[in-house]
């Protein structure tokens, strides 16, 4: 049986391989890993003899186990006669598992026939999965109560986000339940509901092994929880912060993020939110709990209008990607950080291949032609920050009407992404893509050809997924300086982290985790 969690939510591996062998070995690296316990999911096993096996996986684990034989019609795999199923449960609990996983649909029988057959420390979970959709709170509190009329010790409820506000409901089950629960989120949407279980009160969560060894969708590993998210450490006071986009898989952010709170001591969390609609996301994560929010692709513009004051930088940008919910009264207030955190970069670029010139009176970008490749919200924060500076501003975007409509706003030139090569009316100038073009997994992409860029003296990059685009390759090799969108990301980074904690950004740390991102 399991001894008391630290913050009261214990961390479980499933453990979904072929073999008994296998899922031996198995337990053994769960343990190594700092798990606190194991769930044998007996129906992903090739061969089983339940006399034997069973017998064998009990007494083999160092950590406390969960038996679980999921049937078919359950999202398992087990599809043989029910009964034999069953069995295999009741003689799991006999032997005196630490606890046995029974789905709603069995469990008032199956209850019924291990009565006075059940050890003292052994634990029924009653669980029910719905892989379609999470239901209404309303539904979710009559089946949390379905399940606890069985007579379950732990109850386990497990729901498909359909979208992130999903979980929100999940959260709510969790904080108000009087019994030990087990209530997750499945797909990617659902992460949170396993990044933010023990603050909200769940009796346990799942990490796998390795990637490719989860027993249901959206599963992380043991290690990001245990190192990225520092998930022993949460409580119900963690302040939660976020990257809200779509995609989000791919940021390091909550690496980033995660060790600059621990290092100045915040309790706080930084998560990933994969979201389809902004404002109907803040609304829902509405309370002090979700404290700030980094904000990406594709709803810096949108943002703006979610946001109950904004900082007249971000204002006249036209695009928020820092969200802070005030203290005193909760409202949430925008800020601009890519702006200061990308031209600055951009600056120190130009001094450095410039450095015999004194600018102490003048900014390297004062009457340079400065070419920014985007109009969204990224390509309006280089665009104001550079025309700020004494830049003259070309933008270009594969939508010219964007384009055209951005260079009105900052008194500058717009031309067409097509022409983008054939545009050189003079050498030294500056070129900055804002774009994803060359991100991740397109990493051949490029938004300017190799012989074009020798009009260029420095080139910046916003995408940091790889380090080193395509791009900045070519610029690089035909003797341009350049600057990785990692060094944009950190700059960023740190101005969100003080806008978020009020602390000063720990650079040296931060600067050091930036570098060895790949």
């Amino acid at each position: 049986m399991l001894g008391m969690a630290q913050n009261g939510c214990f961390l479980c591996i499933p453990i979904v391989a072929h073999s008994v062998e296998e899922m031996v070995s198995q337990m053994q690296q769960a343990h190594t890993q700092g798990a606190d316990c194991v769930e044998l999911r007996i129906d992903h096993l090739k061969s089983f003899n339940p006399q034997v096996d069973l017998h064998t996986l009990v007494k083999s684990s160092i950590l406390p186990i969960i038996v679980t034989y999921r049937p078919k019609w359950e999202g398992g795999e087990y599809e043989g006669n029910e009964e034999n199923r069953l069995n295999a449960l009741r003689l799991a609990v006999e032997l005196g598992a630490d606890y046995v996983d029974v789905e709603l649909q069995a469990a008032p029988d199956f209850l019924s026939s291990i009565s006075n057959k059940k050890p003292e420390n052994s634990k029924i979970i009653v669980s029910n999965h719905n892989y379609k959709f999470t239901p209404s709170l309303e539904d979710l509190s009559v089946l949390v109560a379905r399940i606890q009329s069985t007579g379950a010790d732990i109850v386990k409820i497990a729901t498909t986000a359909t979208d992130i506000t999903d979980v929100a409901r999940i959260f709510q089950v969790l904080a108000h339940c009087q019994v030990p629960i087990l209530a997750l989120v499945m797909t990617e949407k659902g992460l949170i509901s396993r990044l933010l279980c023990p603050k909200f009160g769940g009796y346990l969560t799942f990490g796998t092994l390795g990637a490719g060894k989860e027993s249901a969708p959206g599963q992380p590993t043991l290690k990001d929880l245990l190192d990225t998210y520092k998930i022993r450490s949460l409580g119900r006071d963690t302040k939660v912060f976020g990257l809200i986009g779509n995609p989000v898989g791919h940021s390091k952010g909550p690496i980033l993020h995660n060790q600059a709170l621990r290092e100045t001591g915040v309790d706080g969390i930084y998560v990933p939110f994969l979201v389809d609609n902004i404002a109907e996301f803040l609304k829902v994560y509405s309370s002090p709990d979700f404290a700030g929010f980094s904000v990406t692709i594709p709803f810096k513009e949108a943002a703006l209008k979610c946001c109950d004051e904004v900082d007249p930088l971000a204002q006249s940008v036209g695009a928020v990607n820092t969200i802070v919910r005030r203290k005193s009264d909760g409202k949430l207030i925008g800020y601009n950080t890519d702006c200061d955190g990308s031209i600055s970069a951009i600056e120190d670029a130009i001094k450095d291949k410039y450095a015999t010139k004194d600018w102490t009176q003048i900014s390297p970008l004062t009457g340079k032609l400065f070419v920014v490749v985007g109009a969204g919200g990224a390509g309006k924060a280089l665009a104001f920050g550079a025309k700020q500076k004494g830049a003259r501003v070309v933008i270009s975007n594969r939508n010219f009407e964007r384009a055209k409509a951005l260079a009105s706003q900052v008194g500058g030139e717009a031309i067409p992404l097509d022409k983008l090569d054939t545009f050189h009316p003079e050498t030294g100038m500056i070129l900055a893509n804002t774009t994803s073009i060359g991100m991740h997994p397109n990493t051949d992409q490029t938004p300017i050809s190799k012989d074009s860029l020798m009009s260029y003296s420095v080139v910046f990059d916003a995408v940091y997924t790889p380090k080193w685009t395509r791009l900045l390759q070519d610029a690089e090799s035909v003797g341009a300086s350049v600057v990785s969108g990692l060094e944009m990301f950190i700059r960023q980074a740190m101005g969100q982290f003080e806008l978020f904690t009020g602390c000063k950004a720990p650079e040296k740390l931060m600067r050091e985790i930036v570098m060895n991102i790949t």
